[in-house]
């Protein structure tokens, strides 16, 4: 294939907050005292206001940096922990990152491969298109899974032009090989015997598949640089290689700092790859889950972004917490008293949710031109007392990436809150807007007037009675 069509840029995001397994083994010493051998090193877990979706923005908006958004005709979306079951994802992402309503957005989920699978449909589709993997499996406290687990997100931009990578050859097998499952409304996986999993599963299957995929790009084993192929199971990368005749470097499992992020991981490895890959290096990807998804990429010669963070950008801005009950909770595995200032209504008036939709989920200001002022949010008249010109007056600026600084900071620890204290401030960014926003992911040492921040999507608020999350943009520090 010499095709001009493939990744034109990656991104990624992986969730500040880090704890180390020691620190998980040690509140399960008292039950699981040899889960102490496998606790080396540390994961990712989200917040109580990130999920899948808050995810999915964070990493393609590092994938857009100087890609043009509105050439997209698709976007594909890949989780197994959506927050919605009936309630397109893919639609709450394009909102957030303002991409053009003609879109056709889909959600993929249903298997770990998820993620590989929507970037095989993407290069196959030769549309440009924007695809994101995103997930943060939860694991049964006390289980190895828990130790293991992560979360994250990737994102890739297609289209033609200067490539990231370009498809070279591709294999799928779709089989009902059960090596684990989740039934409908449980919390937890299930999984089946580890020796069966790697030698009925991993070492039947994905030989046959990359053997395939290495026909269709006449390539032989020798010929691939990188390996990427994601496993909960120790050393059946190397096996699976071996098998097939591999003699490949193995990419970064990203086991240290984030941990196995489900569907996302096999795109988190890639985009690794890509970021660490030179031209003309080949990559070899392998998704797993009910069958098996390959594709073989050649690595092309455009150039990164340099405000582009990517996987080890995502890697490095990591906040530790020494507080295992803090990740249970955010992850909704312990039930705690919150007191009366926690019983209130979070009811969202879907109507008004609609007609703001621009301005809130875009998070775009209005710019008055009539004397320059920008206000969020939008109001009937200029807020400068001396301008007082009508809306009709009025431009749009999103304020997304707009730089910003703190100008005033409080830490509420008296109203209700799921990660105690509240930290909220005046912001004010270089374009003259000022706001109170929160502060989100603010370190053990506080943060002082004056810091730089950037804007984050997050979720505002859970109406937990009706299963329905707010989304709005917050505010957090640029430096962890």
């Amino acid at each position: 294939m010499t095709s001009n069509f493939g990744i034109l840029s990656c991104g990624a995001y992986v969730p500040r907050l880090r704890i180390d397994r020691a620190i998980i083994a040690a509140a399960h010493g008292w039950m699981a005292p040899g889960l102490k051998g496998a606790a080396r090193g540390s994961r990712a877990f989200r917040s109580w206001d990130e999920d899948a979706v808050t995810m999915a923005v964070e990493a393609a908006r590092d994938c857009l940096r100087g890609v043009d958004a509105g050439s997209f005709a698709a976007l594909h979306v890949a989780s197994t922990s959506f927050p919605y079951a009936d309630l397109q994802n893919g639609a709450i992402v394009g909102d957030a990152l303002r991409l053009p309503a003609a879109i056709r957005a889909t959600d993929l989920s249903g298997s770990q491969r998820a993620g590989t699978s929507a970037l095989l449909q993407a290069f196959r589709a030769g549309d440009p298109a924007l695809v994101v993997a995103s997930d943060a499996p939860i694991g049964k406290p006390g289980s190895v899974r828990e130790l293991s687990y992560g979360a994250g997100a990737a994102a890739f931009a297609f289209g033609n032009g200067p490539l990231a990578a370009r498809l070279l050859g591709a294999s799928s097998r779709t089989v009902g090989f059960v090596d684990h499952f989740r039934a409908a409304g449980e919390r937890y996986d299930y999984f089946w015997e580890d020796r069966w999993i790697r030698d009925e599963g991993y070492l039947k299957l994905v030989p046959e598949a990359i053997a395939a995929a290495l026909q269709e790009a006449g390539l032989e084993p020798r010929d691939v640089t990188t390996f990427v192929m994601p496993s909960l199971l120790k050393g059946v990368a190397a096996a699976v290689a071996k098998k097939a005749g591999l003699d490949a470097a193995f990419a970064s499992d990203l086991e240290d700092g984030c941990g196995y992020a489900g569907a996302a991981h096999a795109p988190l490895m890639l985009a690794a790859a890509i970021e660490q890959a030179r031209p003309g290096d080949r990559l070899l990807v392998v998704g797993f889950g009910q069958g098996v998804d390959v594709l073989v990429l050649e690595v092309g010669h455009a150039a990164r972004p340099a405000e582009q963070r990517g996987v080890a950008g995502a890697l490095a801005e990591g906040l530790a917490t020494d507080s295992y009950l803090r990740m249970l909770s955010f992850y909704d595995g312990i039930d705690l008293e919150w007191g009366m200032r926690s019983e209130r209504s979070n009811k969202t008036a879907l109507t008004e949710q609609h007609r703001s939709s621009k301005q809130n989920a875009g998070f775009v200001a209005a710019s008055c031109t009539a004397c320059g002022t920008v206000q969020f949010p939008r109001l009937e008249y200029c807020v400068n007392p001396s301008c007082a010109a009508p809306a009709t007056q009025f431009g749009d600026v999103p304020l997304v990436d707009v730089p910003a600084k703190l100008l005033t900071h409080t830490s509420d620890w008296l109203s209700f809150h799921p990660a105690p204290p509240l930290d909220v401030g005046f912001v004010q960014f270089d374009n003259g807007a000022r706001l109170l926003m929160e502060v989100v992911d603010v370190g053990p040492d506080g943060i002082d007037p004056g810091a730089e921040l950037r804007m984050v999507l997050r979720i505002k608020e859970r109406d937990r009675p009706r299963g329905y999350n707010r989304y709005f943009w917050k505010s957090t520090p640029v430096r962890a």
